[in-house]
């Protein structure tokens, strides 16, 4: 996308959006902008049917855990929330891209708005980022998980998920099926040992 053809879409989401826009800024030839979580299925809708935006298609959606990264994010996180679904739209009509994060508004019980009514593709995407994050979309109509066992426990995807799991899971020969048991394997933290010879980097 050309600086010019950034400058003019950003001025059009500036005007369509209004109050509802939270940040906006250019990166990398991209526009990426973050909304107001309160309302935000409307915005999306809004994002589609605008004449100047006409973001017809959604390409991707998922989830993303700034538990670390909150203090680099202020600008459009200015609350500091830990998680926040991130759209990737394209007007096919007008060949444009757009990134659009929602941050939602409890931590502890992460809660956005469903887009399934406005872009259907975006019926796995959100049971992924259910799966995965524990982001909860109001609306969807079949929301479950879709990569992990229907009894697997936590979000793997969040930041302070163990690496090792909660629990395992093995077939049981005596009892012929799959068993769940504590964990096994004691978590450790992997750091490649180095040995340089002294003078190494004085070396021609």
């Amino acid at each position: 996308m050309t600086t010019i053809h950034q400058e003019t879409l950003s001025t059009a989401l500036t005007n369509a959006l209004s109050d509802k826009l939270v940040n906006l800024h250019q990166h990398f030839d991209e526009v990426t902008i973050a909304v107001n979580p309160a309302g935000s299925q409307a915005t999306l809708e809004l994002l589609r049917d605008h004449e100047a935006l006409a973001f017809d298609t959604l390409m991707d959606l998922c989830g993303v855990d700034y538990l670390t990264y909150s203090d680099e994010l202020l600008a459009e996180n200015p609350k500091g929330r830990r998680f926040a679904v991130v759209y990737h739209l394209l007007s096919v009509k007008l060949n444009q891209r757009l990134r659009v994060k929602v941050f939602a508004e409890n931590d502890e019980f992460p809660v956005v708005d469903s887009v399934t009514d406005i872009w259907p593709t975006a019926n796995w995407f959100e049971r992924e980022a259910f799966d995965l994050y524990g982001i909860v979309f109001t609306g969807h109509p079949d929301l479950r998980r879709i990569l992990t066992d229907y009894g697997f426990i936590g979000n793997p995807f969040r930041k302070d998920f163990p690496i090792t799991g909660n629990v395992e899971m093995r077939y049981d020969e005596g009892q012929k099926r799959v068993i769940y048991q504590p964990v096994s394997i004691e978590p450790r933290e992997i750091t490649p040992h180095v040995i340089r010879e002294e003078n190494y980097a004085d070396r021609q």
